[in-house]
């Protein structure tokens, strides 16, 4: 199934976050925070202003994004866990190469 958003809406994925502290610690699931980091997945065509334009939105699909701790609607869709939120809860864009943590 394919998902349009509606107006200024945003569909980001969750990006899972490490499960062990710098120190090599392990988190358990339940002492876990959601991670405030994720990648957008669709964009809706923008927001209309007082003229009635469309004012096409900064970020685009595979954009990395940081957002709120309470940003966005969660929901379920073909069996993956999407949050829907309006632009203005993105509170910015990661650039870059992804972060250096991989190499373990």
């Amino acid at each position: 199934m394919k998902f349009r958003p509606l107006h200024d809406r945003v569909v980001v994925k969750r990006l899972e976050e490490d499960t062990k502290t710098a120190g090599g610690i392990i988190i358990p699931d339940t002492a876990k925070e959601k991670p405030q980091q994720g990648e957008v997945v669709a964009v809706g065509p923008g927001a209309r202003d007082e003229q009635g334009k469309v004012v096409a939105l900064d970020v685009k699909p595979g954009d990395r994004v940081l957002f709120g701790k309470w940003s966005g609607t969660e929901v379920k869709i073909d069996g993956e866990d999407l949050l829907i939120m309006k632009e203005s809860d993105i509170l910015g864009v990661l650039e870059g190469k992804a972060s250096a943590k991989k190499a373990a």
